[in-house]
């Protein structure tokens, strides 16, 4: 499997990451705490109501969480661990439809020892409204991820 990518932008945490694969996640900005990440929206990921289904949405502002919490480019020491969620938080602010272009973008907000904060914002957008990094579209989802680094296994 290839690592999602755009821009140049890469990440080596979707290397076999076949979910984010399935979902078509493209990765438009990383830096150290913080991850801009897309995809559209398709049929398969829809609920009964015709909408987004809430856990696709979580999916996806869990991979952007992954994203802003692991460097993209680990220095030796960094390789022997991973950061992963100790806990998160959603809320569901608006529906997103089919078609729809998601944007998440993830800041971390604090950090101490092996424990961060994170907040996650998710947007939906039409493609003809072509969703920028300054306008992603409405704001859909609040997503709060507070990660643990651990030693890889």
């Amino acid at each position: 499997m290839v690592e999602t990518t755009l821009s140049g932008a890469s990440h080596h945490i979707l290397t076999n990451d076949y979910a984010s694969e399935w979902m078509g996640i493209e990765v438009l900005k990383l830096d150290d705490g913080h991850a801009t990440i897309r995809m559209k929206l398709r049929q398969e990921m829809l609920n009964g109501f015709g909408m987004a289904h809430g856990g696709m949405i979580f999916a996806f502002g869990d991979t952007a969480f992954a994203l802003a919490c692991n460097p993209a480019n680990p220095t030796p020491e960094e390789a022997a661990t991973i950061t992963v969620a100790s806990g998160v938080d959603i809320n569901f602010m608006k529906p997103a439809f089919e078609g729809q272009v998601i944007t998440a973008v993830a800041n971390r907000r604090a950090s101490t020892g092996r424990r961060g904060l994170y907040d996650i914002q998710l947007y939906a957008a039409d493609p003809a409204d072509s969703p920028s990094k300054d306008a992603p579209g409405e704001l859909i989802a609040e997503f709060r991820g507070r990660s643990r680094t651990i030693s890889k296994k």
